[in-house]
């Protein structure tokens, strides 16, 4: 619109959800010279609440609209409120953004430092939808009007104050576009670490274990402290990984996350720090896509100390992603990166979204948003997956699935 004043009358119906309501409204409106200005609708809990504002020129006898509506509510048993006004038609602020706020449980206080937030940054919440209940929390809110860097940023302390996890992302096609997620596989994809499972049949875990911690922390290079405790797994015999595979148990949620995206045509990889001789039965389980990880040099039935080729490490990681796009296809601002560690670093910026999961500080501090829930399916939700959709889609399949 140009901005000519328009006067509008807000219809607002609210009752029993049922089939044909929006139908019955509109049909009714449509007998008169009015235009629809705007939509709102939302259930909750059987609770449907319709907004409606249309507008119409001077001289229209908006009496009979209004008697008109009134008799709809009426028939429908619904409540009704009425309100006229004037606008000028002005569009909706520019700059959308998605906000999502995961919690569990996600309490009213947690709410509303976030929306005070938004209104701070002069911002406008002009949508909200719940994309979950269980296991955490999602609610889910479309701003207008904030500038990204700034609001990620307040938002950040308020969900640290409220312990809850907060998401900033640009909004429209460019979220909707992602097509490729690459993820870390030790304590992301499944739980643990594969090298200190190894490490446990060696005798040396302890030694291992605080070098996996310091890397992971950034405060050792990759490479040299992987070479360092894979050196200690020496002598150790090969039957052992096999006993390592059996034990690998995937992060909560892991199945249902892998499941879905590829039931949506998603492109899936994995991009490890650990062992082949691991990561190649999870690609064959789940159906992956990609996959890059280290080998372990095995002479005569027993383990070497040594890895074969190159390291995958925080650079290496990076190149894995950007290949696994090549192949694809799909360019790198349609990319998703998932992980935890100082390695994974490199990849959470190289891809159009990084996440951080469960992640050290210095991942968290650096990734686009950080996910802090020990249920990977949460994921989905950054997304714009709800639950309700992928529950719809496993019930279509007929069939019982593990997390």
């Amino acid at each position: 619109m140009d901005g000519t004043e328009q006067r509008t009358l807000l219809i607002t119906l609210t009752g029993r959800d049922r089939p044909g309501v929006t139908s019955r409204l509109f049909s009714t409106l449509a007998g008169f010279p009015v235009t629809v200005a705007d939509v709102e609708q939302v259930v909750i809990r059987g609770r449907l609440v319709l907004g409606v504002l249309i507008a119409y020129e001077d001289g229209a006898d908006i009496g009979q609209v209004w008697t008109a509506a009134e008799r709809v509510a009426n028939d429908l048993e619904m409540e009704i409120e009425l309100s006229t006004g004037k606008s000028k038609g002005v569009p909706r602020r520019r700059g959308r953004l998605h906000v999502t706020v995961l919690g569990a449980p996600l309490k009213p206080a947690a709410m509303a430092g976030i929306a005070g937030r938004i209104a701070a940054n002069g911002a406008n919440i002009d949508r909200i939808e719940r994309l979950a209940h269980y296991p955490v929390t999602c609610i889910e809110m479309d701003v207008s009007g904030a500038d990204p860097e700034a609001l990620r940023a307040g938002l950040a302390i308020e969900a640290a104050e409220q312990q809850v996890d907060v998401a900033v992302q640009h909004g429209g096609l460019h979220r909707r576009a992602k097509r490729l997620v690459v993820m870390d596989v030790d304590s992301t994809l499944i739980q643990g670490e594969v090298i200190e499972l190894l490490a446990e049949h060696a005798g040396c875990l302890d030694e291992v274990a605080k070098v996996t911690e310091a890397a992971m922390r950034g405060e050792l290079d990759f490479e040299g402290s992987l070479r360092e405790r894979v050196a200690l797994l020496a002598g150790l015999d090969a039957s052992a990984i096999d006993s390592v595979r059996d034990r690998v148990e995937l992060a909560a949620g892991a199945r249902t996350m892998v499941r879905t995206l590829k039931r949506l045509d998603y492109k899936f990889a994995i991009v490890s720090g650990g062992f082949t001789q691991v990561t190649d039965a999870l690609v064959a389980d789940l159906g992956i896509d990609y996959s890059a990880a280290n080998t372990l040099e095995i002479d005569n039935g027993k383990l070497t100390g040594r890895v074969v080729g190159p390291v995958i490490d925080r650079a290496g990681k990076a190149a894995a992603l950007t290949e696994f796009a090549r192949e694809a296809g799909i360019p790198i601002n349609q990319t998703v990166a998932i992980g935890d560690g100082a390695n994974d670093l490199d990849m959470l910026q190289a891809a159009g979204l990084g996440i951080a999961y469960n992640a050290k500080p210095v991942v968290r501090e650096a990734a686009d948003t950080a996910v802090n829930v020990p249920y990977l399916d949460t994921i989905l939700f950054l997304l714009g997956i709800s639950r309700e959709e992928v529950e719809a889609a496993d019930a279509a399949d007929a069939t019982s699935y593990p997390a």
